[in-house]
């Protein structure tokens, strides 16, 4: 199956900078979200981003407007999906969203439609079961940012058919990504792993063992990490990292995936990280010099 057309469902920092990389590889994007300026808020991210490769010399200034003149944004779902090839899905990370959303998709798309979901824990085979073409769900997990990192686990339910993984994965490459498969189950491979060290590095912070600061240039000088656990933790979102542990830990039973009472205290007290809404992350919290 060929894609040509693009539909991408949420425009925050996820969904904006994936829109973005379909429209620099050449794609036809529409950008959906649930109000306007949701919408006008992923297009001032894209055009922030896009003027970075500018000033990178990545990228010539004219063609900086015709990847923007690709990308077309709306509230009206069918709209939106009515003749999109392929849909990626970037909405919060609730099951229950989810399947509503994917069940709509299913009513309003083509048949040949592939509904991709960039879920980073939730089972696809619990996604698909929403619609009647299971065979055409799949996972197309992303990471942060979008245009630079080169990354995309896909990820394929009990049903998805092989035909949709061949397409997803000849996209993906398409893009300029690195398309890596993994089976399906609670947060797959990426997340799975990475959120253990991540809940160990809370708890081993809740138990005295090190400080916020220290662990984070701890993992930087001595395993050469980018960044440190507790900035990532920052990064990704308190709320989205505890949203997400929680699942793994109903889902899997396993002790190691339950949510470390410091994480939940953050949450609770309006602490999500690095997002405009939020009051900041662990380092603003404790007043921790970044």
């Amino acid at each position: 199956m060929e894609i040509n057309k693009v539909a991408v469902l949420g425009t925050g920092l996820m969904g904006s900078g994936i829109a973005q990389v379909c429209a620099q590889a050449g794609f036809e994007v529409m950008m959906r979200d649930v109000e306007d300026r949701f919408i006008d808020g992923g297009f001032r991210m894209i055009r922030k981003s896009l003027q970075r490769f500018v000033i990178a010399g990545k990228l010539e200034e004219e063609k900086r407007e015709k990847v923007i003149g690709r990308i077309k944004g709306t509230t009206d779902l069918r709209e939106a999906v009515g003749d999109a090839d392929l849909i990626v899905e970037a909405v919060p990370e609730d099951m229950g969203l989810k399947k509503k959303v994917f069940k709509e998709l299913d009513e309003l798309c083509p048949s040949h439609t592939i509904l991709a979901s960039n879920t980073s824990s939730l089972m696809i085979t619990d996604i698909a079961s929403a619609t009647n073409r299971p065979d055409k769900v799949v996972g197309m997990h992303w990471f942060n940012p979008p245009p630079m990192m080169k990354l995309i686990e896909i990820v394929s339910g009990a049903l998805t058919s092989d035909e949709t993984y061949e397409t997803i994965r000849d996209f993906s490459i398409k893009l300029g990504k690195e398309p890596v498969p993994a089976n399906d189950g609670p947060g797959f491979f990426t997340t799975r792993y990475i959120s253990f060290y991540l809940a160990e590095a809370m708890r081993l912070f809740e138990m005295g063992t090190a400080g916020i600061k220290e662990m984070d240039d701890m993992c930087k000088l001595g395993f050469g990490w980018p960044m440190g656990p507790i900035e990532l933790v920052d990064f990704i979102g308190l709320d989205t990292n505890l949203h997400i542990l929680e699942y793994m830990h109903e889902e899997t039973g396993d002790p190691r995936y339950a949510p470390p009472l410091i994480l939940k205290k953050l949450v609770k007290s309006g602490y999500f990280g690095k997002k405009p809404w939020s009051k900041g992350g662990f380092y603003e919290y404790f007043g921790i010099s970044r």
